[in-house]
């Protein structure tokens, strides 16, 4: 029984740990979309941007930056790794 459990907390670990890499991956897709200013009018990135704006809401303009890219590198990073950190951690304490 100890086995079954184990297994389901480690898949369980798993789930979270992906959604929390998707979610990451998506806000540096953005990140690296803006820097090499993709064209906005392309569904994909419409799409990338929406997502990510909905992923940074809260981390979005906390910085003040003088410079669009660093307001953007900033927010949108910091929001990817607070993601990846709180994500990873929550994955390792399901797995224990």
């Amino acid at each position: 029984m100890s086995t079954r459990r184990s297994s389901g907390s480690s898949t369980a670990a798993r789930v979270i740990a992906i959604i929390a890499d998707i979610m990451a991956f998506i806000l540096i897709l953005w990140i690296l979309m803006y820097l090499l200013d993709a064209n906005r009018g392309n569904e994909l990135v419409q799409f990338v941007h929406d997502s990510a704006n909905w992923l940074a809401g809260w981390s979005y303009d906390l910085f003040t930056f003088d410079k669009a890219w660093a307001r953007v590198v900033a927010g949108y990073g910091l929001a990817a790794v607070v993601y990846l950190f709180i994500g990873h951690a929550v994955a390792g304490r399901v797995r224990r």
